[in-house]
């Protein structure tokens, strides 16, 4: 039986790579997006591995009508990975950015809790399956200028673990990835150097392997990795001191 897949936001960037990296290994793969249209042209080269289906992960019926209509026409899922997410750099000190706080919180965060749910009851009584986060290494600080998104990744970053415990012993694993940077639209904005920076097919052929080998928690590449590991670590003075003037994202309206 070839392997069950859901993917959120799968219609650019990470997803899109995950979804084709599947597909092309054989998988039944249920691909969740806003942009229909893309989905489509996916589903043009696979029509009979791929599942579309165009909606918002904030619409909690709309996600749960996909998740029953996938669960009866392909079975329960073998993986489920929450992979949408937007980015935008905000300023707390600016009135127009709380709707992007507002919009980063809701897609990246709850939109990870409403992408999940409506699989776990399934996967639960099946005693088998894997829920996959995609977080960022940007959860591991706060970035100037990326408050919202920085404060989205921890907090995904906190609730897979919690997600990961509370499924403690039931036969549902719960994997944890945090990228660094990636060729994606998300990042082709940002006006500083990304060290380390992978193609999102290579990331998606990387993130794969950790889903298969279920490890609780993974940073790609492992050089982000050892970055990520001396800023969690860095004291507040020196830290401080060295981003203060680091360039930010650029500010932009969240659609």
């Amino acid at each position: 039986m070839s392997l069950r897949v859901v993917v959120s936001g799968a219609s650019s960037g990470i997803g899109l790579a995950l979804v084709r990296h599947y597909l092309e290994r054989g998988a039944t793969v249920a691909a969740f997006a806003r942009r229909g249209e893309l989905l489509q042209a996916i589903a043009a080269n696979f029509p009979d591995q791929v599942f579309c289906y165009a909606l918002d992960v904030r619409d909690v019926a709309a996600m749960q009508n996909a998740a029953k209509d996938f669960i009866a026409r392909a079975g329960i899922p073998d993986v489920v990975i929450a992979n949408a997410g937007v980015s935008s750099g905000t300023l707390t000190e600016y009135t127009e950015d709380i709707d992007a706080f507002q919009q980063v919180m809701d897609i990246n965060v709850v939109g990870m809790v409403k992408t999940f749910q409506p699989f776990v009851a399934a996967m639960r009584a099946a005693k088998r399956g894997t829920l996959v986060g995609i977080a960022s290494v940007a959860g591991f600080r706060g970035l100037p200028g990326a408050s919202a998104y920085s404060a989205s990744k921890a907090a995904a970053i906190s609730y897979l673990e919690s997600l990961r415990v509370e499924l403690h012993g039931s036969g549902v694993k719960v994997v944890t990835i945090c990228p660094g940077y990636i060729k994606t639209p998300m990042t082709a904005i940002n006006p500083y150097p990304m060290p380390f920076i992978l193609d999102a097919d290579d990331a998606a052929r990387r993130m794969a392997r950790t889903i298969e080998r279920q490890t609780t928690f993974t940073v790609i590449p492992w050089q982000m990795g050892l970055v990520g590991r001396v800023l969690k670590w860095m004291p507040c003075w020196l830290y401080d001191g060295l981003f203060a003037k680091a360039p930010y994202k650029p500010r932009r309206r969240i659609k």
